[in-house]
């Protein structure tokens, strides 16, 4: 396992997902006193860990299509184009 890599990953997602609307919809759904803690953490890893395989499996899938340097490219104008985009809605 290259540990590098799984700590660069780590921290990129942890910091990506601190404060955004995932993790306030489940803190409203902990907040609820009738509601498994339990349930609300199991249902919002398991989220996390499936739409972080559809990410894993659609890389891998485009990677045998476009180059990384592209794929790098493209990530970085998208991020880009959402910041604008958010930006110009504020």
């Amino acid at each position: 396992m290259d540990w590098k890599l799984l700590s660069t990953v780590f921290t990129s997602v942890f910091i990506a997902e601190l404060g955004d609307k995932t993790q306030l919809a489940t803190m409203l759904f902990a907040s609820d006193k009738q509601i498994s803690k339990i349930t609300v953490f199991a249902g919002a890893s398991l989220a996390l860990v499936v739409a972080s395989a559809i990410g894993v499996l659609a890389g891998g899938v485009l990677s045998n299509y476009v180059s990384e340097k592209h794929l790098h490219y493209l990530a970085g104008i998208g991020f880009i184009a959402i910041g604008v985009w958010t930006l110009l809605k504020a």
